[in-house]
This record gives structure tokens, sequence and C-alpha cells, in this order.
């Protein structure tokens, strides 16, 4: 978000009869998962490890390595994009090229074993602003590259069985011809929720996803991850190091920005009217 935006939003406390209004505006909040939901990405990388191993393949990957591999959205990209850069003889490539769908498989069966674990938890806000929403009539969606038995496993892992049923659309995986930083996933979320881009906010923890949201016209708040905080996130509309709740409150300059101690419906009620304007263009 702008200085000039936020500060506009931060100055401007609207009256109930307005907030009424604005928060009508706010039709749906439109989540992105690994990240975003939850800080899922060490047990991502730990799971392709593990596939690897399971694979016989003498590849590791370290923290350092998984961030920049982080640029490619997809598990299955994301390995086609590590061979690419890997030096490998042309029959390697080949085989493990043809060895991909197996291996992001096992990668998955891997990962998902962890998460019914419930070693991912959602990260801090989540839970508290999904039950605001649902008791406000605002509807939730799942806009992801991500599998989707991977949304069905940590959903249901953190928030219990039939987790899903919260949701009025779940679009992931290969849903879409062209993953993000394309505005495909998110665009097919809209269609099916039936609402303009103008009516919804999107929820992000990288660049390319700020990328895809913003060009599918939604306004978008970005609370980046420890594996996308150096991120260049300046498209987005707003920027926290977290959703916070009230035993985890934001720090008092982010808390100050928003006039309050987390994010709320009503304090996205006031940024989506102040930003509305200059997305109104859109959808």
């Amino acid at each position: 978000m702008s200085a000039a935006t936020a500060g506009a939003a931060r100055a401007l406390p609207l009256s109930g009869e307005a907030m009424e209004a604005a928060g009508r505006r706010v039709e749906a909040l439109i989540f992105d998962v690994d990240g975003t939901l939850a800080d899922t990405e060490e047990a991502h990388r730990q799971a392709f490890n593990d596939a690897f191993r399971a694979h016989g393949l003498d590849f590791s990957w370290s923290r350092e390595l998984y961030r920049e591999l982080l640029q490619v959205t997809g598990g299955k990209e994301r390995l086609a994009a590590f061979f690419y850069r890997a030096r490998l003889t042309v029959r390697e490539r080949v085989l493990l090229s043809d060895l991909i769908p197996r291996l992001h498989a096992t990668k998955t069966s891997f990962y998902l074993e962890r998460v019914k674990l419930g070693r991912v938890p959602l990260r801090a806000g989540v839970s508290r602003l999904m039950t605001e929403a649902r008791a406000a009539g605002v509807r939730l969606a799942i806009a992801s590259t991500t599998s989707p038995d991977n949304v069905t496993a940590l959903l249901e892992g953190v928030l219990g069985y039939g987790a899903l049923n919260g949701f009025s659309v779940v679009a992931t995986g290969d849903a879409v011809p062209r993953k993000k930083p394309a505005p495909d996933i998110y665009l097919l979320a809209l269609s099916r929720l039936g609402l303009p881009a103008r009516r919804a906010v999107a929820f992000e923890d990288s660049a390319i996803g700020v990328t895809a949201a913003k060009a599918a016209g939604l306004l978008t708040v970005a609370t980046p991850s420890d594996w996308t905080r150096d991120q260049d996130f300046a498209a987005a509309d707003l920027v926290l190091p977290s959703l916070a709740d009230p035993g985890a409150p934001l720090g008092a300059a982010d808390a100050w920005r928003i006039g309050a101690p987390y994010l709320g419906l009503e304090q996205l009620a006031i940024f989506h009217a102040a930003t509305v304007p200059r997305v109104a263009h859109s959808g």
C-alpha cells in the first residue's frame, strides 16, 4: 500500500452507516494457501528432499536454494526448473523430466503425512478473520496453485474434518493453464463466486502472488512469510507481518497504520473504501 493510501485510510474513519455500506462492498475474501494460511514451505522443502531419497536421487534442497526455487509456482514446475539448471547429461535430463510426475506424487505423500501430524499450524489471525467473515456473511475462497489434496489436508489438519465446507470456492492445482503470476486462478475464483474483483479482497504472501491478484483487479493484502519477506511488495495495497490476533498483536507502527492491533473486517472495510476508486474499473 502506498503511503498516501495508508494515510488516507487511517485519517478517514467511517460513520456506522458508511461502514455498513463499505462492508457490503467486501463480499468475499480469497486466500492463497502456502505461506499465507500457514507457513508450509519448510514442510514442502523437507518433503521434496524425502522424495529425492525415496527415488534414489542424490539431491538435497537447502533453505537458500528453496528460497530461490519459490520464484517458480507449482511443485512439478519447481522440479522442472531445478533439473533445467542442474548439471546433467542429456540422458539424465530426459529421465528426470519423465520422473517428475511420480517424484511429485511421492513428495505430496510425504508432505501430507507431516500436515496430518499437525506440524503445520495456521498463521496468526487466519482462523480469527475467517470466523469473523463467516459470521458477517462474507464468503471465503481459495485461489492456490498447490494441489487439492494439499489444501484439504492442511485445512482439515488444523480446522477439523469438513473444513472445506466453509469455503464457497476452492480453486487449486492445475485448474487453469497458467499459474501465478498470471491472474488465471484468481479470475477462476471470481468467476465461480460470481463476483467482480471490486467486491473481493485477496490475501497473499509472495510477490508473485500479489502480481497475480493485482492483475485480476483485486485489492490485495500481503503478509510475507520468512521465505518471502525480502521480496518486493510495492504492488500490494497493504503489507503486514501477519493478520495478527489479540494474543499476538501487530507492532505499534502497523497497529497505528490500520487503526487496530489486528486486521479485521472493520479495517478491511476502511481500506476497501479508500482504495476502491483505484480498483473499481476492474470487474
